[in-house]
């Protein structure tokens, strides 16, 4: 499976759903986790575990300091586990918004979502469980999950993967506002007073 199948998956369900809640994961009955696991689900077990290496691949490529910064600001959080769930989030917003958000991360103040964020008005970009939403439609095609796990475990041990946030971290303190307010001026904008 190739970058663009695998993107063409995710925004074959997103169009699944209707555009003005494809891009909200704090919906409390968010219908895109569903249309996930129903795309991936049609396809043969040999695909969904290629989509799941492909996942860790697109979700490491975002592994990035500037990123994190910008979820800080969004989503407040600065864990390893927070982060790694805004980049789960991200990459539900397909591939235009997650390609901008990597390149520049400062774009993700054009996001309606963001945007009714930092109103206090509701919205959230993380989604914790997309790994999940994979083993879901692989249960669902092969009623069990440990021969996923078996083939995705091989295939990520032949991957070279990022064990730190790349960029300038020492160079970045999250507390000090005149940095934030410089390197990513419109997320600034909107979320610190």
């Amino acid at each position: 499976m190739d970058m663009n199948e695998w993107w063409g998956l995710v925004d074959r369900a997103r169009a699944a759903v209707s555009s003005d809640r494809a891009d909200d994961r704090d919906l409390p009955d968010d219908p895109l986790p569903g249309a996930l696991v129903d795309v991936l689900a049609a396809l043969e077990p040999d695909d969904i575990v290629d989509f799941y290496v492909k996942y860790v691949e697109v979700k490491d490529s975002a592994y990035q300091y500037s990123l994190c910064m910008a979820a800080y600001l969004i989503e407040g959080s600065y864990t390893d586990d927070g982060f790694s769930d805004f980049r789960g989030g991200l990459m539900l917003l397909g591939r235009d918004t997650f390609s901008r958000a990597v390149a520049h991360p400062d774009s993700l103040a054009e996001l309606p979502t963001v945007v009714c964020m930092s109103r206090e008005e509701g919205g959230w970009i993380g989604y914790e469980s997309v790994s999940y939403l994979i083993s879901d439609a692989y249960r669902r095609v092969r009623g069990e999950t440990d021969s996923l796990d078996t083939a995705v475990e091989t295939a990520l041990r032949g991957m070279t993967r990022p064990d730190k946030p790349l960029g300038a971290e020492g160079n970045w303190d999250p507390e000090n506002e005149e940095q934030m307010r410089r390197r990513l001026p419109r997320l600034a904008a909107l979320f610190l007073s």
